[in-house]
């Protein structure tokens, strides 16, 4: 794939439609190789290929930073979860995978209040759906829960005193990122899971028609 092609709004879109419920790249693989990049072309390819390959590993790593800043602070590591985990909504596969699990364990215990939990059914013209899916959680959009989750993760911060070290722990995270992303070498592996998500992209969209 040209990553230099690639713009960041394909890198976001792509980023928040790519399953994120995969375990992350191994720690071997992580810090296997770093090399320079030669020109600015190579520098800006190697990142976005690196942010879309290493993300689990990325999101671990911020995520980890900001708790080993509040390990003496019990409410800012809720607050970090609770941002996190308002983060994580916008990606489509997470908000569908943690609907499926919630869904199945209420179904356990009350199965009419699951069926409440169920998406509401898009209208088919034609034999085909009249919308494009919107992805709901527990029967409500997703945004709900972003901004529900943000709105607490807000107050949590505020309450907690911290949005200092928040700031300085999230700097530090994203800059560990950056430094990462643009010197790792990428793989064999890396490009090969490239190419594998555009057939899959692609073969998405053929089947939506």
């Amino acid at each position: 794939m040209d990553w230099s092609s690639v713009t960041a709004e394909d890198l976001v879109d792509a980023l928040r439609e790519v399953d994120w419920s995969t375990p992350p790249r191994p720690v071997s693989e992580f810090f296997s190789r770093f090399t320079a990049p030669r020109s600015y072309s190579k520098w800006t390819s190697r990142l976005k290929c690196n942010l879309y390959y290493y993300r689990t590993n990325y999101f671990i790593l911020i995520m980890f930073i900001l708790g080993m800043g509040f390990l003496r602070k019990p409410v800012s590591i809720l607050a970090a979860f609770s941002t996190g985990l308002s983060i994580a909504f916008l990606n489509d596969s997470f908000a569908v995978t943690f609907n499926e699990k919630v869904t199945r364990t209420v179904r356990q215990f009350s199965p009419h209040l699951a069926a409440k939990m169920r998406p509401p059914l898009r209208p088919v013209i034609r034999g085909r759906p009249s919308s494009k899916r919107s992805i709901h959680i527990c029967g409500r959009p997703r945004w709900v829960f972003v901004v529900l989750f943000s709105v607490v993760s807000c107050f949590l911060w505020m309450t907690s005193c911290s949005l200092l070290t928040v700031l300085w722990a999230l700097i530090v995270g994203l800059l560990a990122t950056l430094l990462h992303a643009s010197f790792r070498t990428p793989n064999l592996k890396a490009r090969l899971n490239t190419f594998r998500e555009e057939f899959r992209a692609v073969w998405r969209n053929y089947s939506e028609f």
